[in-house]
Formats: structure tokens, sequence, C-alpha cells
């Protein structure tokens, strides 16, 4: 150790410089022992959590409700839908008939449809609507009743765990051949829906047991 005064040698523990007399107390300790003290350990503190506050809906199973599981009720005392529908009928008998199975055809289809479908917010409109909607345009609204029946069969096919080969488009597409190159061809798309409605029927009568 040496004076911070004078720079002379100094044994250990004195308490004043042999030499000039300085005073070595106010040095003593750590600093005058040349040894750094160790500083006290300054601990972490750990950060708060940020939690995102999302509010709870005040009925959570009415957002968990999945529609496209929905089953429409049994109708009429528990009669199955009809799943034997057939095109070549339907031609034969509206010829016999002049015409009148034709519509009787479109009644059942627009009813069964109402029934499989129930509760998804639309309406397939019946048999009056078909004829005074189809007089006033010239047959154009049949053509869109019949695309329109499709489109619903096609959105409600999930819930009854269906899948449709010929869907909307395709009966609409055949059905502006019928119009604008050969009258037949609508029958294809006609056809396509009578496909459907059998398979949705079945479905439906399965669902609910009618089967």
């Amino acid at each position: 150790m040496f004076c911070p005064n004078c720079g002379s040698e100094i044994a250990p523990g004195s308490r004043f410089c042999d030499n000039c007399g300085f005073q070595l107390s106010s040095v003593m300790g750590a600093g005058a022992s040349g040894e750094s003290q160790p500083q006290p350990e300054v601990q972490a503190q750990p950060q708060a959590q940020i939690v995102e506050y999302q509010p709870q809906p005040e009925n959570q199973a009415q957002y968990q409700t999945d529609t496209s599981t929905y089953i429409a009720p049994v109708p009429r005392g528990g009669v199955p839908l009809d799943t034997s529908r057939d095109l070549v009928a339907y031609i034969l008998l509206s010829l016999v008939t002049c015409g009148i199975y034709g519509y009787w055809f479109v009644y059942k289809m627009a009813q069964d449809t109402n029934t499989i479908c129930e509760g998804d917010g639309n309406n397939t409109p019946g048999l009056a609507a078909f004829i005074l909607l189809s007089i006033i345009t010239c047959g154009i609204y049949s053509i869109y009743w019949q695309y329109q029946l499709a489109k619903r069969m096609d959105d409600n096919a999930p819930r009854y765990g269906v899948t449709l080969t010929e869907h909307a488009s395709d009966v609409l597409l055949w059905l502006l051949l019928g119009t604008f190159i050969c009258v037949f061809l609508s029958y294809v798309g006609v056809n396509y829906n009578i496909k459907n409605l059998n398979t949705m029927s079945a479905a439906y009568n399965r669902a609910n047991g009618l089967a």
C-alpha cells in the first residue's frame, strides 16, 4: 500500500503515513485496500402479463349452433316423402291429362321442397304463383322457378349429408338450351331437379325415421 499524498510505501494497517503524516483513515476500507466491493444484485422485476379482455356472449350456445345440421320436422303425421318421381311418367301423364298432371307435379315439387328445406329462411312458390307469373312473363318465370328450386336443394343438401352431382347452374344451362335451341333439351334440366328432389326426399325420410 502506498500513501496517496506522498507515494511512500506504508505498512499494512497503518493509520498515518510514516513519511508525511497523512491520515489514512479516510481512505481505509474498500477503496484503500484496492479491492472492489461486490455490488448487490438487482433482481429483475417480472413484467406484468397483459391479457386482452374479450367479452363473452350472454348465451354462448346461440353462437355455436350449426345450422347445417338442422333437420326439418316430420310433416303430415309422419308420411314419408315421394322418392319415385320419374321424368318419363311426368311427360306421358302430362300429355294424357292435357297438362293437368304437369301442374300437379309442380305443386308437389314445391310442397316437398318446402318441407325438406324448412327453416332455411326461403320459400318455393306454389302452383298459383307458378302459373300466374309464367303467363305474365311468357314462360320466363318457369325457368327461374326451376333454377331457384335447384339452388335451394344445393344449399340444403349439406345439412342432410347429401352430395348432389347436378347443380343449379346445370339445370339453368339445359333450360336455356331448351328455350333457344330445342324445347326437348329443357327436359334434361327438369330431370336433374327430379333426380335431386328424389335424393333429398330419401335423405329427409332417413333423417326422420320414415325410410
